[in-house]
């Protein structure tokens, strides 16, 4: 195994624990949460990320006497620890002495002390403290034999709307831009006589009676609030990198959280990690809240290819911030655990060890429970889990390889999001993403979830939902793809505007017209409720038969050198082409001019991997096999994500058979 396929050689194993706030209890409480997490064979404790207040009780007298004493009993116990910088939730005596560093929201108002991740990004003062507690923290504990990693902050995210911040956006577009001339061209102004004269008039986007209409200034104050956080970031993780260099560095990430594009973090971080939540709101047997988490576990491990991830937060029961606190039935817990693994987490913690007596997230799930009880139907089903991974030791290291890629990318998001039209509502970008991720899931077929930018010459299929907004080079990348062989899939609303969110000269889908041999004249919105009926041609390259419908968006397209595979089958542009192939060089490049229902996503999509040369399940509905290879084998992963038991055979397994939530690896 090698030591650069792991998250820390120090613990070669299966990561199993969670968050510990020992802060909150009495010392005659810490020994007992050791034993507990021996008997749950949970060996790591993430600390400190809400302890600021206690390691530095008033300005510059620290006290670190408590957290050597917890220290000295998990490593006594034999537990190990991640250290985490206590930036998310400064000290009230902070934000009194210095009311600068507290954040001041969209709407013009400094916030006031408290909750969380209510900072000013931009502060000088807040960055000269945190950076002095991160530090202390190295000096004092960046060589101790049982740290893993440093946990940076916690969950970053939002952005401040002060005047510092302001000041640093007008920089950061006079870096972009050059001139005023250029950032005028590349947004536009001249529509509503908004043209800019001087860099001080222009503000963050949203603020109280800001600029609104520009899409590209709003696209990029978001390009600024990721850059601002990770130099934020940085700025706190430059004493841990100078003093403990041979310590990781990880923050928990949000899936698909859209304030951040998190691949920027990539390269600053040494692997990812990420706080797991699903949301069963409309009931326990929703399989796509599933299928939702395993897009956000697989766009979790390509922002760092080739690493093994860490499933930082998750609950083993229910989390509080949910309209409805369901329990999860027996068996949810395993299948979470395993489905992180099957997707190439190589640990699995849990927000939080023990449940807080009070303040805001008190009913939180926890392995311990406010009784203190390890007899509980939760410990109990932590216990299983934990020695269940302790048997899959062997994963550790193994990796996913997939042959199939769909691009989800933060920066189209913002830009469709942005976007004056056609709808005013959601257009649903990430939901189109992940309803053509679970096509895949659902035939078995591993999926890496990547960006624009990302190579695409390993993969056999790549899919571009919804690809509205290009950057430069893009279009070649996809050609010189395709013209090796690969195919491209991408649908309706892609290729409509530059980086700048400016459309095209020449209309829609011009820097992908050739490689998709079509051109697009305009586009029909449905209204909610209605669809419209789209039928395969005869002998079609896919094989496909039958009628399918569409919602929300028809496109209407001309073929130049494409050939149809379907046609639309009412309104007035019936026969007119709804899906499109055209073959360029040695591959193949398809187009989807409508949003379609899931049937269709599953034959086509499935028959699209087959085609490719993709191995391919059939599979019960809810049920999937992933895939982690290594050391010259392969483990698979059966899930079911359905309340039924299942039982079904395939041609490598023989039979399988799984409860209810059940999981197998073999």
């Amino acid at each position: 195994m090698s030591n650069e396929h792991l998250l820390n050689s120090r613990l070669p194993r299966l990561w199993h624990g969670g968050d510990y706030n020992p802060e909150q209890w009495p010392s005659q409480v810490w020994d007992d949460d050791v034993r507990l997490m021996q008997t749950a064979r949970c060996n790591v404790a993430t600390i400190g990320i809400f302890s600021w207040s206690k390691l530095e009780p008033s300005e510059g007298r620290f006290d670190f006497a408590w957290m050597d004493d917890v220290i000295d009993r998990l490593s006594r116990g034999d537990r190990w620890f991640i250290l985490a910088t206590p930036s998310a939730a400064p000290p009230a005596w902070l934000s009194r002495r210095y009311p600068e560093t507290l954040r001041t929201g969209a709407d013009g108002v400094r916030r006031r002390h408290g909750n969380r991740v209510n900072y000013n990004l931009a502060s000088k003062v807040y960055r000269e403290k945190t950076r002095e507690i991160a530090r202390r923290l190295s000096e004092r504990y960046g060589a101790h034999p049982r740290l893993l990693a440093w946990h940076m902050s916690n969950e970053y995210g939002g952005a401040d709307y002060g005047e510092e911040s302001a000041s640093a956006f007008r920089l950061w577009l006079q870096r972009k831009f050059g001139t005023l001339d250029a950032l005028n061209a590349a947004y536009w102004t001249t529509f509503w006589s908004h043209t800019y004269t001087d860099w001080e008039e222009i503000h963050p986007p949203g603020a109280p009676h800001g600029e609104e209409s520009i899409q590209g200034l709003t696209v990029d104050w978001q390009r600024f609030v990721t850059d601002q956080t990770i130099d934020f970031m940085l700025n706190e993780a430059a004493p841990l990198r100078e003093l403990s260099p041979e310590v990781p560095i990880t923050t928990n990430m949000m899936g698909t959280y859209p304030g951040l594009d998190y691949r920027k973090f990539a390269s600053h971080i040494d692997f990812t990690s990420w706080d797991s939540y699903p949301a069963f709101q409309g009931g326990l047997e929703e399989t796509k809240i599933w299928v939702a988490a395993a897009f956000k576990h697989d766009l979790t491990r390509s922002i760092k290819p080739k690493m093994p991830w860490l499933l930082m937060e998750s609950t083993p029961s229910s989390g509080n911030w949910y309209p409805y606190m369901a329990l999860k039935r027996p068996g949810m817990h395993r299948l979470e655990a395993v489905q992180a693994v099957a997707h190439g987490a190589d640990g699995v913690q849990y927000f939080q060890w023990r449940q807080s007596r009070g303040s805001q997230e008190q009913l939180h799930g926890a392995v311990v429970g406010h009784a203190g009880d390890e007899g509980t139907r939760v410990f109990q089903e932590v216990k299983a889990v934990g020695e269940e991974l302790e048997s899959l030791a062997h994963l550790v290291g193994t990796q996913v390889d997939a042959e199939v890629a769909i691009v989800y990318d933060w920066e189209v998001r913002w830009a469709i999001d942005a976007a004056s039209g056609p709808v005013r509502e959601s257009k649903k970008y990430e939901e189109t993403c992940i309803e053509h991720y679970r096509a895949f899931w659902q035939a078995g077929v591993p999926v890496d979830v990547i960006g624009l930018d990302d190579p695409l010459d390993r993969y056999k299929v790549v899919v571009a939902p919804m690809a509205y907004s290009l950057r430069p080079g893009f279009a070649e990348r996809v050609k010189a793809f395709v013209e090796a062989g690969g195919t491209f899939v991408t649908t309706y609303l892609t290729g409509w505007v530059d980086e700048n969110s400016l459309v095209y000269e020449g209309g829609f889908l011009s820097p992908l017209r050739e490689l998709l041999g079509i051109w697009s004249e305009e586009l029909d919105v449905l209204y909610p409720g209605h669809s419209k009926a789209s039928e395969f041609v005869d002998d079609n390259d896919l094989g496909l038969a039958g009628q399918f419908t569409a919602s929300d968006f028809c496109e209407l397209i001309h073929l130049t050198t494409a050939k149809a595979a379907a046609t639309y089958a009412e309104d007035f542009y019936e026969g007119r082409p709804s899906v499109t192939v055209n073959r360029v060089g040695d591959g193949l490049a398809y187009y989807v001019a409508s949003r379609t229902e899931p049937t269709f996503n599953d034959a086509f999509l499935t028959a699209i991997a087959q085609k490719a040369g993709v191995e391919t399940f059939l599979l019960p509905t809810g049920v999937t096999v992933q895939r982690r290879v290594g050391g010259g084998r392969e483990f698979h992963f059966f899930l079911n994500a359905t309340p039924n038991s299942v039982s079904f055979s395939t041609e490598r397994s023989g039979k399988v058979e799984l409860p209810p939530w059940g999981a197998e690896v073999r």
